[in-house]
């Protein structure tokens, strides 16, 4: 059973031009230094965290069918959970379109998910550059990494990366996640850092971050290679 850390009940920005609840599994695999949600992610804040049953998230689905029409799964990371395909078929069956927020890892969890048709948008994150992803991940798994984003990229479902612009990436590191992530079919996000945050490491604070003008400026080198590039 998944364990559930939250629940945001209405979102117009989450997903795409749907009305939807974020719904957040708690766990995680990365340990990326600039996350804001430690209680999703820290096992020893995972267990003071109140949880959701799964049985009071479908009841609140059942009774907002007709106000809601997605759902967005978010973490932590979702597709850690054994569990992940069958909480995605009961959504499913309540005719809610899905949402997958992840950070890659699980490239075979991802493909099942698009083939049997049980997620209808993905949204996953690319932390960094290849070769500084170690660092910004705080996990050696680049490969699932590469093979997720590969994945997206034959364009079997919706879908966009995104980037948040974590203290110590410079423009050089954004250039090359272009480089590596951009056609003319993807759709990309860089989100801005909020210093104002906790953060799972404190030390990465003292590392310098580009400002709202200066990834503004990257945007434009890098509008060729996209269908969409913005900053949130």
């Amino acid at each position: 059973m998944i364990t559930l850390g939250g629940l945001q009940k209405t979102t117009l920005i989450d997903y795409p031009g749907k009305i939807a609840c974020t719904v957040f599994s708690a766990g995680c695999n990365f340990r990326c230094p600039f996350c804001y949600s430690s209680e999703l992610v820290l096992p020893e804040k995972i267990k003071e965290q109140p949880k959701i049953l799964e049985k009071d998230f479908f009841d609140f689905l059942g009774q907002r069918q007709d106000m809601l029409e997605a759902v967005v799964l978010c973490g932590g990371e979702p597709t850690i959970h054994k569990d992940l395909l069958d909480f995605i078929q009961k959504i499913k069956k309540l005719k809610f379109a899905v949402k997958l927020d992840t950070n890659g890892s699980n490239p075979e969890i991802l493909e099942k998910l698009i083939k049997e048709k049980l997620i209808d948008y993905v949204a996953m994150d690319v932390k960094a550059p290849k070769e500084k992803y170690e660092f910004f991940s705080g996990a050696k798994l680049l490969k699932n990494v590469e093979q997720s984003i590969e994945i997206l990229k034959q364009n079997k479902i919706e879908y966009e990366f995104r980037t948040t612009v974590a203290p110590g990436l410079e423009k050089q590191d954004l250039l090359e996640i272009g480089n590596w992530i951009g056609n003319k079919n993807v759709n990309y996000f860089l989100q801005e850092f909020n210093s104002q945050k906790p953060v799972i490491n404190p030390k990465i604070l003292k590392l310098p971050y580009l400002k709202h003008e200066e990834i503004q400026r990257i945007i434009e080198t890098l509008k060729p290679k996209f269908q969409t590039i913005s900053v949130r």
